[in-house]
């Protein structure tokens, strides 16, 4: 009887020790109405293996290991996360309101201004693709991605196997592609090389369609395509990855960031590869289009991204980057691609109401071709730019900012296809305004004005912009003019080159610049959780420069064709729920129109639209996210030459339309391990006959992935032999 009382009377200590050292926290999860968000996730930062979302009333309960101070984060899809400590004491309650962001317009953007500023303020049309946009999107590429986001998008096959876009109407040499607000150097015809932009640590892309030459100069005649990457949030983080796919595709990768003190750094490393594919396997016809084969190719992707906080007011921003890619276009060539770039820039706050930005940048891009029989590299052609930039900011009474800035760019090209295997160096310079007024909460202006000056050509230009918005209530309603222009580059001025072993194509020192004028309205309405956008936009295009067959000279020549009509209207509906399910449509219908007589060589399909259906949802250990996504562009008629090398004749050409629908499925496990599974062209499609612009898809592939960020996986292992 006595060891029974003494056991028990040990048993009743041991579990009130235990008790004791364990610590309760409860409370509720409400709306700013009082109205109970179920389903809330409740986490805590420093025990990232303890967590528990809140029941049908919003009621929650959480058990914490000791009577330290911890950080309770609560999350809610459509809801600002936020964020308590608790107290030093044994049972705690604390309480949660959320306030809603349904639609995510909080988020500041800098694209359309050059400043920092909210979505929801920007008077200029501003589109954002978020990192969880890119997640569900499940995107290797940035051309997947984009076909999947926005409607008017579209990614072919030009001459040679290299990647063209159609924006909206303007093609890839029209649209500016930027990393950090940098331009890229090189092309491949007349596009940038699309490869260099890989989808591992990028926070957002922001996009603007339409003229912003008042900003950024040549080349944003048609929109600007902004790839922002993401700073390091933990003091150190290590993400190692992997995918394999149809045709033996395959992706490695990892990243290593810290943020310690006044460092912030992050470097990433990608490494893809992918097989041939013959697009006649499986069918009865070897002749399956205008091409049947897709070379392969493999990618490395080395870039560092480094932030020294040097003092409160004064930051310095550090990157460097290197770029292979090496694509088998016979057995006996094998074509490379390299680049290397780098650049500082340093941000000074130097009041509380004027900040300026000095920045250097420098971008290479190479090609060459390994002769494999004689193991020799021989280069092709070298671009090379030096940019120097400068931007000020002054604020007036916290509502208007006047922003003033110029670039110098020294641009330097050389081929073996010039005479003597010479070279050529352009000087350009540019100095730009900005005036952002408000003169109410309801009313906002901004004006721009940039010139710019070209050596070579003696090109000086002035690109104006105005833009209004006006906001009342739900309702925002947006108008806008702006000036594009591209100048006429090295290559088409200069470089005669040698079109896919077919006909030599001749540079034009004549060539006048790209000019156009850009008109837009759209009205904005936003309810709830719900939200849409309505855009209308018309663009007068001045001589765009193509190419045009020369008897004289039996080849293609650049020239400035006739006057371009471009006119179309874009719509976008989305919506995202308390549950985790959110959902996006987006149309897009776009005409072109030239002169009587002349043919329209357009790419561009009238009709297009995109839809995503995704469910996200996060229980303690465990997220899932399922991601439905498809692209739908009609058929197009157009005018094609009748012989590749004669511009004498031509005659109408149909290309069919098509759909193609994608699945993703992400799990996270342990809050460090992530497992996915892809299925594109879920429905099988295959187009009939390959042309340029038919999707390269040879019917539905599969892709499978793994990612783990070791951090966590420590971090919980830590909290586990703690506890």
């Amino acid at each position: 009887m006595m060891i029974r009382f003494i056991l028990v009377l040990l048993f009743g200590i041991f579990f009130s020790a235990e008790v004791f050292s364990q610590r309760v926290i409860y409370g509720t999860v409400k709306d700013i109405n009082d109205n109970p968000l179920p389903g809330a996730t409740v986490s805590v930062k420093e025990l990232t293996s303890v967590g528990t979302v809140s029941d049908v009333d919003g009621r929650y309960e959480l058990e914490l290991p000791d009577n330290k101070t911890y950080t309770l984060k609560i999350s809610f899809v459509g809801y600002y996360d936020v964020i308590k400590k608790t107290s030093n004491v044994d049972d705690t309650e604390l309480n949660f309101r959320l306030e809603e962001n349904s639609t995510m317009l909080e988020q500041v953007v800098v694209t359309g201004t050059r400043t920092p500023k909210l979505l929801k303020d920007v008077p200029i049309v501003t589109r954002v693709i978020s990192e969880i946009d890119i997640k569900n999107v499940d995107a290797v590429n940035i051309g997947d991605l984009l076909q999947s986001e926005l409607p008017g998008i579209e990614f072919t096959y030009s001459m040679n196997q290299q990647l063209s876009l159609n924006m909206s109407g303007f093609g890839g040499n029209s649209v500016l592609f930027l990393v950090d607000g940098e331009r890229l150097a090189g092309e491949t015809l007349d596009n940038v090389d699309y490869n260099r932009l890989n989808m591992d640590n990028v926070e957002r892309i922001e996009i603007v369609k339409g003229a912003v030459s008042s900003l950024y100069g040549s080349n944003a005649i048609g929109g600007v395509v902004n790839i922002i990457s993401k700073d390091s949030k933990e003091p150190w983080s290590v993400n190692v990855n992997g995918r394999y796919g149809s045709h033996n595709e395959q992706r490695y990768g990892g990243s290593v960031g810290f943020n310690q003190g006044r460092f912030n750094s992050m470097t990433n490393v990608q490494y893809t590869s992918i097989d041939a594919i013959d697009l006649s396997e499986g069918t009865d016809n070897e002749d399956v289009g205008d091409y049947s084969l897709i070379y392969g190719n493999s990618t490395l992707n080395i870039k560092e991204r480094l932030v020294f906080t040097a003092m409160d007011d004064l930051k310095f921003t550090a990157r460097a980057g290197y770029f292979f890619r090496e694509r088998n276009s016979s057995e006996s060539i094998k074509e490379r691609y390299r680049s290397y770039s780098s650049g500082l820039k340093g941000n000074y706050s130097i009041t509380d109401n004027d900040d300026m930005e000095l920045s250097y940048s420098f971008d290479q891009y190479d090609k060459s071709d390994y002769l494999v029989p004689n193991d020799r590299d021989v280069r092709d052609y070298s671009n090379v730019q030096h940019t120097l930039r400068t931007l000020y900011n002054y604020s007036i009474a916290d509502k208007h900012i006047i922003t003033v800035g110029g670039d110098y760019m020294r641009d330097y090209l050389m081929s073996y296809q010039f005479e003597d295997n010479g070279s050529h160096v352009q000087h350009t310079a540019d100095a730009f305004a900005q005036f952002d007024w408000n003169p109410h909460k309801r009313f906002n202006v901004i004006t721009g004005l940039r010139f710019d000056y070209y050596s070579v050509s003696k090109l000086k230009h002035l690109s104006p912009k105005i833009g209004l918005m006006y906001k009342l209530n739900n309702f925002s309603l947006r108008g806008s003019y702006a000036g594009g222009f591209r100048a006429p580059t090295l290559k088409e001025m200069y470089m005669d080159f040698f079109m896919g072993n077919i006909f030599m194509i001749y540079g034009n020192p004549d060539l006048k610049a790209e000019t156009s004028h850009n008109f837009s309205l759209s009205g904005e309405y936003m309810k709830g959780r719900h939200s849409f956008t309505v855009t209308g936009f018309y663009n007068l295009v001045d001589d765009r420069i193509t190419t045009v067959w020369n008897m004289a000279l039996a080849g293609q020549v650049y020239t400035n064709m006739s006057r371009l009509h471009v006119t179309g209207v874009e719509a976008n509906a989305t919506g995202r729920y308390p549950f985790g399910l959110s959902w996006r449509l987006s149309y897009a219908y776009t005409y072109e129109h030239i002169k009587k007589g002349e043919p329209l060589l357009s790419s561009t399909r009238p009709h297009a639209a995109t839809a995503r259906l995704a469910y996200d949802k996060t229980w303690k250990n465990y997220a899932l996210s399922v991601a439905l996504s498809g692209r739908y562009l009609s058929r197009l008629t157009t005018d094609v030459y009748t012989e590749m090398t004669s511009y004498e004749e031509t005659v109408e050409q149909t290309y069919p339309g098509y759909t193609i629908w994608k699945l993703s499925v992400t799990q996270q496990l342990l809050n460090g391990i992530a497992i996915s599974l892809a299925i594109d062209n879920i429905f099988n499609y295959r187009p009939d006959y390959y042309y340029s612009n038919s999707p390269t898809t040879t019917g539905t592939t599969f892709l499978m992935g793994l990612s783990m960020d070791v951090e966590q996986l420590c971090r919980k292992k830590q909290e586990n032999n703690n506890i």
